[in-house]
């Protein structure tokens, strides 16, 4: 067991910093302080939270190039991506200043009795265990309802970007937030279920891998504490004959090479009915080629590194693996370090690993459909269902095979992506519960009945 994390800048492996990891002592302080906290916070007017919100949103946008600089050198994010992903929690924080409140108004619930509602009250402190591709929007996305509705947090996020954690602790004290309403923990996972465990702790939310949402929720569950999970994906892009192809293609790319392919939501495998594949192959091979690998702080780099070289050594495997099974390699297929070129697979089929499992980095799988109802059943067989998105130029189709993909969304001619505006999450084995919107403001609070006689 190591006894620091060190953040390692993943273009060119230079060590940035070097972080001590807590003990169970300095944990058993920081639960303390969580309840402690709860105690005042959960008291506090919706107001003021709001007000603190907005104040939050104006530290991130006012110091975006200082936060956008830590989540490029940590995780290797294009700066101009980190700093929109900076701006994407400032909208967030915005969003639910304005529209929370509303969300968990008392509800009249009519029954037998001279009068019944539901109200809508904190539980106590949530634990977040969060993941390093998206390292500042993965917190903010649950954090802004989460500490409106007066909860507290305790955040564990991913050892190599502790530098993102240790910063957003300090970005909460700096808009106003009380003391240890927002707290990061420095551990192992060793330490996890003491925290889960905690009397105080009511809520586990984590964004990560299958084989960690697995292990974090029987850990939950052994101590009977909610949780929501968003885990993995290969979501589907079914691109059906009478689709614009060039918009199809331009929305593919986009969604499987930003961030270095690394987005649970992204677009991996590319469904496409037999007779466009042709003209939408030759798409992808253009838009990729225009691509420039390289240094994220370089402004003509338009993909970065992987974010660690141990990841980006799976990738290479899963590719060779698939290429042995039958698939044909189009475009890129090499790697220096954690710098890897974006590539495209054709014929990809079951029993591969970029049709079975997650590609988590910059390559695309096209698979090719005889029809709409085999590209549906194809985009249906995988152990996954986070998001999905279908191009066709019949409004009527597409909100029916809509209906028929099994996922947590589905987009019709567009990106995948999250927005505080609507609920985000998946089903099978990308997870449960939803986080943003209406429904995510109430995963974590106590539904409470009032029934009067």
């Amino acid at each position: 067991m190591t006894n620091s994390f060190r953040s390692i800048h993943p273009f060119d492996q230079h060590v940035i910093a070097e972080y001590p990891l807590m003990d169970a002592k300095a944990v058993d302080t920081v639960l303390m302080h969580s309840a402690d906290a709860f105690k005042h916070w959960r008291r506090t007017s919706m107001q003021l939270r709001a007000d603190l919100l907005l104040r939050l949103a104006v530290v991130l946008r006012e110091n975006k190039d200082v936060y956008a600089k830590i989540i490029s050198l940590e995780m290797g994010k294009l700066f101009k991506e980190a700093q929109g992903e900076v701006e994407k929690c400032a909208w967030n924080c915005v969003y639910y200043a304005e529209n929370g409140a509303a969300m968990i108004n008392p509800e009249p619930a009519p029954a037998d009795g001279s009068e019944s509602y539901v109200v809508f009250e904190p539980i106590g402190a949530v634990f977040a265990i969060m993941p390093w591709n998206f390292p500042f929007w993965q917190v903010f996305r649950f954090a802004a309802p989460v500490l409106l509705g007066g909860n507290t947090i305790i955040l564990k996020h991913a050892p190599n970007v502790t530098g993102c954690a240790i910063a957003m602790q300090q970005i909460f004290l700096d808009a106003g937030f009380p003391e240890h309403v927002f707290q990061t923990v420095v551990i192992d996972v060793d330490l996890v279920e003491n925290i889960i465990a905690h009397e105080i702790v009511q809520g586990v939310t984590l964004t990560g891998s299958e084989r960690a949402g697995s292990a974090v929720a029987s850990l939950a569950g052994k101590h009977l504490k909610k949780t929501v999970l968003e885990l993995g994906g290969s979501d589907a892009l079914i691109v059906l004959n009478d689709a614009d192809v060039n918009l199809a293609a331009k929305v593919a790319l986009q969604s499987r090479f930003q961030n270095a392919g690394q987005s649970c939501i992204a677009s991996k495998r590319f469904i496409v009915e037999e007779k466009i594949r042709p003209d939408f192959i030759q798409a992808l091979i253009n838009g990729i080629s225009a691509m420039k690998q390289g240094d994220p702080f370089n402004a003509d780099t338009t993909i970065g590194p992987m974010a660690r070289m141990d990841l980006a050594a799976q990738l290479e495997s899963q590719l060779q693996i698939s290429l042995r099974k039958g698939a044909g390699l189009l475009a890129g297929g090499a790697r220096k370090g954690a710098n890897f070129l974006p590539s495209v697979l054709d014929h990809v089929g079951k029993g591969m690993p970029a049709f079975d499992e997650e590609l988590f980095g910059p390559i695309a799988a096209v698979i090719s459909a005889a029809n709409a109802e085999e590209a549906i059943a194809m985009a249906n067989d995988s152990r996954y269902g986070l998001g999905a998105s279908i191009f066709t130029q019949d409004m009527d189709k597409a909100k029916h095979y809509a209906r028929q993909i099994e996922s947590g969304s589905v987009f019709v001619n567009a990106l995948v992506k999250s927005d505080p505006r609507i609920p985000f999450g998946g089903i099978k084995r990308s997870g449960y519960g939803r986080e943003l919107s209406h429904f995510g403001m109430k995963e974590f609070m106590n539904i409470k009945t009032i029934y009067i006689a």
